[in-house]
């Protein structure tokens, strides 16, 4: 792998593998929490959730998701 490149999935052999971040239950960043196919058709992706590694879980479309604003009383 040069610099800068990502791996190539070896699943399909067409994608690349691209990480993904996210935040922790306190606001902590997690850095390579997934590893995703970058080739749409093939839907790889490796996950780490509580110690606990998972892979080709569903993928899901997060322009679906809709976000719920809490009200609180005055």
């Amino acid at each position: 792998m040069e610099h800068g490149s990502f791996p190539k999935c070896q699943k399909c052999e067409k994608g690349d593998l691209v990480p993904l971040s996210d935040f922790g239950s306190q606001g902590a960043p997690i850095h390579y929490k997934a590893w995703v196919c970058t080739y749409p058709d093939c839907g790889f992706n490796i996950k780490i959730r509580n110690g606990e590694v998972y892979t080709n879980e569903p993928i899901l479309d997060g322009a679906l998701h809709t976000r719920t604003r809490r009200e609180y009383a005055p």
